[in-house]
């Protein structure tokens, strides 16, 4: 069975990669474009947002690591020179937000989210093509958010600023977060891109930033039980609200245990690996009886969500591959298993390609973009490389 899951997940891959260099390369204006609607049909009028084309520079330069071809580091290269030459703030620093379809800048604001995953795939756009400019460019992105976000009275990173580092109003990623000071989510990519920078640039400042993270994790962010996060904070770390997110706590299993690996810190090594295994043990509630994980619980509403989004799904399919290997418990593996069966069964578009961005309470597909702002290659393509990790 992991034979055959393995293949499955490699054929996957391809898939996914091939719709991405087919569907989303924009010849006239440059770059990728900003939108392709859930019928495969382009907008060519739309925003570009940095965070699909960090997302495309980082899946195509592991992609080539993993599959040296020569159309993979193409396309890395391809997102490379568009975020250099349309999303870097050459007078501020750090990257804006979204640019117009032609590459002029629209929204300039700061959101540390879109700088962490900007070094995320400078980080690894340099491992994949030896660019000495993209680590240094990591680099200085790493400085900036440590510069301007860092709180040092109670520790962890601010939001968002403007253009020039000053306060916002609304520091939100998207319409349905709350308008806080802090968030888990950010929080986490910072983790992510930190711990890949970290793999190409052995800083010791750097390793202390990571240290510090988890341990706002750990004391700050993880309930009382180490089981699952809350997700939204004021300045001094009080909880704002009671929402569940079934695929963050997934995600967030692995990738804190990963943090603590890539810099060998003994200390918490043992820590995060317990806590992964207990977060994936809770998740198993997010999950229904055809294998699909939820996409959040409010639970000062009692109000479930009941909707199967792609990248939840994607992230349970590592997570519990993750804790399995943790704990031998055959459990995680049938309930990756079950996670992969239900993307296929469900999530893949089978008519146009990549994956749906959910089904519906009904069980019928969402009606939502197959690439935007925020639907990329990313988690799916990263469930694939790391379930073929895994199993091999």
């Amino acid at each position: 069975m992991q034979g055959t899951f393995r293949k499955e997940l490699q054929t996957e891959l391809e898939n996914i990669l091939r719709f991405w260099m087919e569907h989303t390369i924009d010849e006239r204006h440059g770059g990728f474009k900003g939108r392709i609607m859930h019928n495969g049909a382009a907008d060519a009028y739309a925003l570009k947002g940095v965070v699909l084309n960090a997302r495309i520079l980082w899946t195509f330069s592991v992609a080539h690591r993993y599959d040296a071809r020569p159309e993979y580091i193409a396309t890395a290269r391809r997102a490379y020179a568009y975020i250099t030459e349309h999303f870097i703030d050459t007078e501020f620093g750090g990257v804006y937000w979204t640019v117009d379809y032609t590459g002029k800048p629209v929204d300039t604001k700061k959101q540390i989210y879109a700088l962490s995953f900007a070094a995320y795939a400078f980080s690894e756009y340099y491992k994949a093509a030896g660019e000495e400019l993209a680590k240094e460019q990591a680099i200085a992105l790493y400085r900036l958010i440590e510069q301007h976000a860092y709180d040092p009275e109670h520790g962890g990173y601010f939001e968002a600023f403007s253009r020039d580092w000053g306060e916002l109003k609304d520091l939100r990623l998207s319409a349905k977060d709350a308008n806080e000071k802090k968030t888990m989510n950010t929080h986490l990519h910072v983790l992510e891109a930190y711990a890949n920078l970290y793999t190409v640039w052995p800083d010791d400042g750097l390793k202390r930033s990571i240290i510090g993270l988890l341990n706002v994790f750990y004391d700050k962010m993880l309930n009382t039980n180490k089981n699952r996060l809350s997700l939204f904070f004021d300045e001094r770390w009080q909880v704002k609200g009671n929402l569940v997110s079934y695929g963050h706590d997934i995600e967030a299993a692995w990738l804190m245990q990963e943090a603590a690996e890539i810099i060998k810190a003994e200390e918490v090594i043992q820590k995060f690996r317990e806590v992964a295994v207990r977060m994936a043990e809770t998740a198993l509630e997010g999950v229904d009886e055809d294998g699909g994980m939820w996409y959040e619980y409010d639970a000062d509403a009692d109000h479930l969500v009941r909707e199967k989004h792609w990248w939840p799904q994607a992230e349970a399919v590592v997570g519990f591959l993750n804790a399995w290997q943790l704990s031998r418990k055959e459990r995680f593996l049938r309930q990756a298993e079950a996670s992969w069966q239900f993307i296929r069964r469900s999530i893949l578009d089978k008519q146009h390609g990549e994956w749906f961005w959910g089904i519906d309470a009904e069980g019928k597909p969402m009606q939502e973009d197959k690439a935007g702002l925020w639907k990329c290659p990313y988690h799916n393509a990263r469930a694939c490389l790391e379930g073929i990790r895994r199993l091999t």
